[in-house]
Protein backbone atom coordinates (compact mmCIF):
# COMPACT_ATOMS: atom_id res chain seq x y z
CA UNK A 1 0.00 0.00 0.00
CA UNK A 2 1.78 3.33 -1.17
CA UNK A 3 -1.19 5.79 -1.77
CA UNK A 4 -2.74 8.07 0.96
CA UNK A 5 -5.57 7.65 -1.51
CA UNK A 6 -5.82 3.62 -1.54
CA UNK A 7 -5.10 4.40 2.55
CA UNK A 8 -8.23 6.18 2.67
CA UNK A 9 -10.43 2.61 2.11
CA UNK A 10 -8.14 0.16 3.65
CA UNK A 11 -10.05 0.26 6.80
CA UNK A 12 -13.94 0.09 6.71
CA UNK A 13 -14.28 -2.47 8.50
CA UNK A 14 -11.28 -1.99 11.87
CA UNK A 15 -14.18 -0.95 13.40
CA UNK A 16 -16.43 -4.13 13.21
CA UNK A 17 -13.37 -6.25 14.41
CA UNK A 18 -12.06 -4.62 17.43
CA UNK A 19 -13.88 -4.44 20.64
CA UNK A 20 -16.04 -0.83 21.67
CA UNK A 21 -13.20 -0.22 24.48
CA UNK A 22 -10.44 -0.71 21.56
CA UNK A 23 -12.44 1.43 19.31
CA UNK A 24 -12.67 4.14 21.76
CA UNK A 25 -8.87 4.20 22.15
CA UNK A 26 -8.14 4.33 18.67
CA UNK A 27 -10.11 7.63 18.69
CA UNK A 28 -8.71 9.14 21.48
CA UNK A 29 -5.16 8.36 20.26
CA UNK A 30 -5.76 9.52 16.43
CA UNK A 31 -6.76 12.42 17.93
CA UNK A 32 -3.54 12.87 19.81
CA UNK A 33 -1.98 12.64 16.59
CA UNK A 34 -3.94 15.11 14.86
CA UNK A 35 -3.61 17.67 17.84
CA UNK A 36 0.39 16.77 17.45
CA UNK A 37 0.05 17.90 13.93
CA UNK A 38 -1.87 21.15 14.92
CA UNK A 39 0.30 22.50 17.22
CA UNK A 40 3.54 21.85 14.80
CA UNK A 41 5.34 19.09 17.37
CA UNK A 42 5.43 16.84 14.17
CA UNK A 43 8.95 15.38 13.08
CA UNK A 44 7.80 14.45 9.23
CA UNK A 45 6.99 10.60 10.19
CA UNK A 46 9.59 9.55 12.72
CA UNK A 47 8.05 9.91 16.48
CA UNK A 48 5.26 7.76 17.72
CA UNK A 49 2.50 7.90 20.30
CA UNK A 50 1.16 4.59 21.51
CA UNK A 51 -1.76 3.45 23.52
CA UNK A 52 -2.47 -0.13 25.52
CA UNK A 53 -5.12 -2.11 23.98
CA UNK A 54 -7.76 -2.83 26.66
CA UNK A 55 -8.23 -6.24 27.63
CA UNK A 56 -6.13 -9.15 28.92
CA UNK A 57 -3.72 -9.18 25.71
CA UNK A 58 -0.25 -7.74 25.80
CA UNK A 59 -1.18 -5.12 22.97
CA UNK A 60 -0.17 -1.74 22.15
CA UNK A 61 -1.59 0.84 19.05
CA UNK A 62 1.03 2.35 17.56
CA UNK A 63 1.21 4.30 13.48
CA UNK A 64 2.18 2.74 10.45
CA UNK A 65 5.38 4.01 9.43
CA UNK A 66 5.23 6.36 6.71
CA UNK A 67 2.04 8.53 7.67
CA UNK A 68 2.16 11.63 8.71
CA UNK A 69 0.33 12.56 11.66
CA UNK A 70 -2.30 13.92 10.00
CA UNK A 71 -3.07 11.37 8.16
CA UNK A 72 -3.74 9.15 11.46
CA UNK A 73 -7.05 8.23 11.96
CA UNK A 74 -8.72 5.31 13.77
CA UNK A 75 -8.83 2.77 11.86
CA UNK A 76 -5.29 3.04 10.33
CA UNK A 77 -3.11 2.50 13.62
CA UNK A 78 -1.52 -0.59 14.15
CA UNK A 79 -1.63 -2.94 16.65
CA UNK A 80 1.58 -4.95 18.06
CA UNK A 81 2.31 -7.26 20.79
CA UNK A 82 5.16 -6.79 22.91
CA UNK A 83 7.32 -9.15 21.32
CA UNK A 84 7.24 -6.97 18.11
CA UNK A 85 4.39 -9.11 16.17
CA UNK A 86 2.28 -7.01 13.75
CA UNK A 87 -1.59 -7.95 15.31
CA UNK A 88 -3.07 -5.54 12.83
CA UNK A 89 -1.47 -3.61 10.28
CA UNK A 90 -4.80 -2.37 8.29
CA UNK A 91 -2.29 -0.46 5.57
CA UNK A 92 0.58 -2.90 5.43
CA UNK A 93 3.32 -0.32 6.08
CA UNK A 94 4.50 -2.00 9.30
CA UNK A 95 5.94 0.33 12.03
CA UNK A 96 9.22 2.16 12.94
CA UNK A 97 11.16 -0.43 14.77
CA UNK A 98 12.54 2.14 17.07
CA UNK A 99 9.24 3.23 18.20
CA UNK A 100 8.66 -0.26 19.00
CA UNK A 101 11.74 -0.35 21.07
CA UNK A 102 10.48 2.85 23.08
CA UNK A 103 7.08 2.36 23.45
CA UNK A 104 7.18 -1.65 24.35
CA UNK A 105 9.69 -1.14 27.02
CA UNK A 106 7.33 1.07 28.94
CA UNK A 107 4.15 -0.97 28.07
CA UNK A 108 5.82 -3.89 28.88
CA UNK A 109 7.17 -2.63 32.35
CA UNK A 110 4.76 0.00 33.92
CA UNK A 111 1.36 -1.35 33.76
CA UNK A 112 -0.22 1.65 35.29
CA UNK A 113 0.52 3.83 32.10
CA UNK A 114 -1.97 3.58 29.42
CA UNK A 115 -0.68 5.79 26.61
CA UNK A 116 3.17 7.16 25.88
CA UNK A 117 3.82 10.14 23.84
CA UNK A 118 7.64 10.99 22.54
CA UNK A 119 7.77 13.63 20.14
CA UNK A 120 10.92 15.62 18.80
CA UNK A 121 10.53 19.27 18.88
CA UNK A 122 13.14 22.10 18.49
CA UNK A 123 12.51 23.51 22.06
CA UNK A 124 12.34 19.39 23.94
CA UNK A 125 15.50 18.55 21.87
CA UNK A 126 17.23 21.89 22.94
CA UNK A 127 16.25 21.31 26.55
CA UNK A 128 17.19 17.31 26.54
CA UNK A 129 20.80 18.92 25.42
CA UNK A 130 21.39 20.88 28.57
CA UNK A 131 23.30 19.58 30.73
CA UNK A 132 21.19 20.76 33.55
CA UNK A 133 18.08 19.96 31.57
CA UNK A 134 14.44 21.48 32.16
CA UNK A 135 14.92 24.46 34.74
CA UNK A 136 12.30 25.50 37.13
CA UNK A 137 12.22 29.43 35.44
CA UNK A 138 8.64 29.04 34.96
CA UNK A 139 5.22 27.96 36.18
CA UNK A 140 4.74 25.35 33.31
CA UNK A 141 8.30 24.23 33.81
CA UNK A 142 7.77 24.29 37.85
CA UNK A 143 4.79 21.88 37.95
CA UNK A 144 7.51 19.17 36.93
CA UNK A 145 9.65 19.97 39.47
CA UNK A 146 10.44 16.41 41.15
CA UNK A 147 8.86 14.44 38.54
CA UNK A 148 10.92 14.52 35.21
CA UNK A 149 13.51 11.40 34.88
CA UNK A 150 16.68 11.36 32.36
CA UNK A 151 17.81 8.88 29.50
CA UNK A 152 20.91 9.33 28.10
CA UNK A 153 21.68 9.14 24.39
CA UNK A 154 22.85 5.87 23.19
CA UNK A 155 21.86 6.21 19.31
CA UNK A 156 18.77 5.81 17.33
CA UNK A 157 16.54 2.78 19.87
CA UNK A 158 17.46 -0.14 17.90
CA UNK A 159 19.07 -2.46 20.32
CA UNK A 160 16.34 -4.03 22.58
CA UNK A 161 18.76 -4.26 25.55
CA UNK A 162 18.42 -0.28 25.61
CA UNK A 163 14.47 -0.87 26.81
CA UNK A 164 15.96 -2.01 30.54
CA UNK A 165 17.89 1.26 30.55
CA UNK A 166 14.94 3.38 29.64
CA UNK A 167 12.43 1.79 32.25
CA UNK A 168 15.15 2.02 34.81
CA UNK A 169 15.52 5.50 34.16
CA UNK A 170 11.82 6.12 34.25
CA UNK A 171 11.16 4.29 37.66
CA UNK A 172 8.33 5.50 39.33
CA UNK A 173 8.15 8.59 37.06
CA UNK A 174 5.78 9.28 33.95
CA UNK A 175 7.92 12.34 32.51
CA UNK A 176 11.43 12.33 30.81
CA UNK A 177 13.45 13.98 28.68
CA UNK A 178 15.57 11.61 26.30
CA UNK A 179 18.45 13.67 25.91
CA UNK A 180 20.03 14.85 22.52
CA UNK A 181 16.97 13.37 21.25
CA UNK A 182 13.58 14.55 22.38
CA UNK A 183 10.75 13.99 25.00
CA UNK A 184 8.36 11.91 26.05
CA UNK A 185 5.11 11.96 28.71
CA UNK A 186 3.16 8.92 29.84
CA UNK A 187 -0.49 8.50 31.59
CA UNK A 188 -3.22 6.68 32.76
CA UNK A 189 -4.81 7.49 29.60
CA UNK A 190 -4.21 9.54 26.32
CA UNK A 191 -5.45 11.94 27.81
CA UNK A 192 -3.69 12.38 30.36
CA UNK A 193 -0.36 11.65 28.72
CA UNK A 194 -1.19 14.66 26.08
CA UNK A 195 -1.71 17.14 28.88
CA UNK A 196 1.77 16.43 30.22
CA UNK A 197 3.05 16.45 27.18
CA UNK A 198 1.62 20.21 26.42
CA UNK A 199 2.83 21.02 29.67
CA UNK A 200 6.94 20.22 28.95
CA UNK A 201 6.62 20.99 25.34
CA UNK A 202 5.24 24.68 26.56
CA UNK A 203 7.93 24.60 29.38
CA UNK A 204 10.50 23.85 27.21
CA UNK A 205 9.29 26.78 24.34
CA UNK A 206 9.66 29.39 27.44
CA UNK A 207 13.37 28.18 28.74
CA UNK A 208 14.91 28.52 24.72
CA UNK A 209 12.96 31.71 24.77
CA UNK A 210 14.33 33.09 28.17
CA UNK A 211 17.65 32.07 27.68
CA UNK A 212 17.29 33.95 24.12
CA UNK A 213 17.89 37.37 26.04
CA UNK A 214 21.64 37.01 25.88
CA UNK A 215 22.76 38.24 28.60
CA UNK A 216 19.53 38.87 30.55
CA UNK A 217 20.15 36.85 34.04
CA UNK A 218 17.52 34.23 35.03
CA UNK A 219 15.30 34.57 37.98
CA UNK A 220 15.14 30.95 40.22
CA UNK A 221 12.27 31.38 42.36
CA UNK A 222 13.20 30.15 45.85
CA UNK A 223 13.25 26.86 46.76
CA UNK A 224 10.04 27.26 49.07
CA UNK A 225 7.93 28.28 46.15
CA UNK A 226 9.61 25.58 43.92
CA UNK A 227 8.41 23.36 46.90
CA UNK A 228 4.64 24.77 46.94
CA UNK A 229 4.16 24.65 43.09
CA UNK A 230 5.19 21.13 43.36
CA UNK A 231 2.74 20.08 46.22
CA UNK A 232 0.17 21.98 44.68
CA UNK A 233 0.75 20.36 41.09
CA UNK A 234 0.22 17.06 42.32
CA UNK A 235 -3.43 17.40 42.31
CA UNK A 236 -3.36 17.15 38.61
CA UNK A 237 -0.18 15.36 38.16
CA UNK A 238 -1.90 12.05 38.64
CA UNK A 239 -4.36 12.37 36.02
CA UNK A 240 -7.34 11.48 38.05
CA UNK A 241 -8.56 14.72 38.59
CA UNK A 242 -11.49 16.32 36.54
CA UNK A 243 -9.23 18.82 34.95
CA UNK A 244 -7.76 16.22 33.04
CA UNK A 245 -10.90 15.68 31.27
CA UNK A 246 -12.10 19.58 30.65
CA UNK A 247 -8.75 19.92 28.88
CA UNK A 248 -9.03 17.00 26.61
CA UNK A 249 -12.86 18.01 25.99
CA UNK A 250 -11.44 21.86 24.88
CA UNK A 251 -8.64 20.39 22.90
CA UNK A 252 -11.22 17.82 20.86
CA UNK A 253 -13.67 21.12 20.24
CA UNK A 254 -10.46 23.03 19.49
CA UNK A 255 -9.54 19.71 16.90
CA UNK A 256 -13.03 19.66 15.98
CA UNK A 257 -13.29 22.76 14.23
CA UNK A 258 -11.22 22.17 11.10
CA UNK A 259 -10.59 18.35 11.66
CA UNK A 260 -13.33 15.26 11.83
CA UNK A 261 -11.58 12.87 9.71
CA UNK A 262 -9.46 11.20 13.16
CA UNK A 263 -12.63 9.74 13.77
CA UNK A 264 -12.92 7.20 11.04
Amino acid sequence: MSSVTSLSSVSSNVRQRVTPEEWEVRVKLAAAYRLAALYKWTDHIYTHFSARVPGPDEHFLINAYGLLFDEINASNLVKVDLDGTIVDDPTGLGINYAGYVIHSAIHGARHDLQAVLHTHTRDGIAVSAQKDGLLPISQHAIAFSGRVAYHGYEGVALDLDERERLVADLGDKSVMILRNHGLLTAGISVEHAFQQLQGLERACNIQIAAQAGGNAELVFPPAEVVAKVEEQAKVFSNGAGPGVARHWNALIRQLERTDTDYKN
